[in-house]
C-alpha cells in the first residue's frame, strides 16, 4: 500500500529536499506540502495522509500547534516533528501535545527513514538525543523521594494495553474502539492509570511507558 505523506517547512529548499529523498522510498508519496502551520492543518484535513511531518519555527502557527489542532480534528494522520529544538520544555509539549515522532534535522539523514516507518506501523520514534533527554526526565524524578515511580508489576494486563495506546498518542475514542469498550470506560481507565502511576501528564505516561519498556524508542 502506497504511504502518503504531508510535509511542512517555511523554507522552501528544505521541504523540496525532504519531499526528493522521502519519494526515494518505494511505495512513499508526498501528497501536499505546506509553508505555514495553517496551511499544514489544512493540508493534512484535505489529503488526509498517514504521516505529517512538521517543522516546529513556521508562520501563523509553529510545528507544535499544528500537530495539536490535527490531532485535536480527529485525523488518523501520525506526526513527526523534523526541527532543530531541542529543549526539555519543547520535547515535554511535544509529548503532552500527543506528538510520537521527533527527529532533530541533524539526524535527519540518518533517522527519518526509520522514524516514518515507525509512524507508519504505530510505533514511536524519538532520535537518540530525544531519548536521552526523555529517559534522564526519569531519572531526576528517581531521585526526588516524594516523585517516585512505581513498578510495571503494579498495573494490570488490561491496563498495560491502555497505557500503550496512549503513550501512542491514541485519544480515548480510538481505544474504545480498539479495545471494544465505551469512550466513558477508557477515560476511567486513563485517569486509573495517572493516579496509580502517579503521573500528571501524558508526557509522564509516555515516559513511563518508555522506562518499563512498554512502548519501543
Amino acid at each position: 500500500m502506497e504511504l502518503r505523506l504531508v510535509v511542512a517547512d517555511d523554507h522552501d529548499i528544505v521541504r523540496g529536499g525532504l519531499r526528493d529523498l522521502l519519494e526515494e522510498h518505494v511505495g512513499w508519496k508526498v501528497v501536499a506540502e505546506a509553508a505555514t502551520g495553517t496551511d499544514a492543518v489544512t493540508k493534512v484535513r484535505e489529503f488526509s495522509p498517514d504521516v505529517a511531518i512538521l517543522d516546529i519555527s513556521m508562520p501563523s502557527l509553529s510545528g507544535l500547534e499544528a500537530a495539536r489542532r490535527i490531532i485535536q480534528s480527529g485525523s488518523k494522520a501520525r506526526i513527526l516533528i523534523l526541527t532543530l529544538h531541542d529543549s526539555d520544555t519543547m520535547i515535554k509539549e511535544m509529548l503532552d501535545t500527543g506528538v510520537r515522532g521527533y527527529v532533530l534535522k541533524s539526524d535527519a539523514a540518518r533517522d527519518l527513514f526509520v522514524a516514518v516507518e515507525a509512524l507508519q506501523h504505530g510505533r514511536t520514534f524519538f532520535t537518540s538525543k530525544v531519548a536521552e533527554m526523555i529517559q534522564n526526565g526519569y531519572l531526576k524524578k528517581r531521585k526526588n523521594p516524594t516523585a517516585t515511580e512505581p513498578g510495571a508489576s503494579r498495573i494490570t494486563p488490561r491496563q498495560r494495553e491502555i497505557l500503550k495506546l496512549l503513550a501512542e498518542g491514541k485519544a480515548n475514542r480510538d481505544i474504545a474502539v480498539a479495545l471494544g469498550m465505551s469512550v466513558k470506560t477508557a477515560e476511567t481507565h486513563r485517569a486509573a492509570l495517572m493516579s496509580r502511576l502517579n503521573c500528571h501528564s501524558i508526557a509522564d505516561l509516555v515516559r513511563y511507558a518508555i522506562r518499563n519498556k512498554i512502548i519501543e524508542v
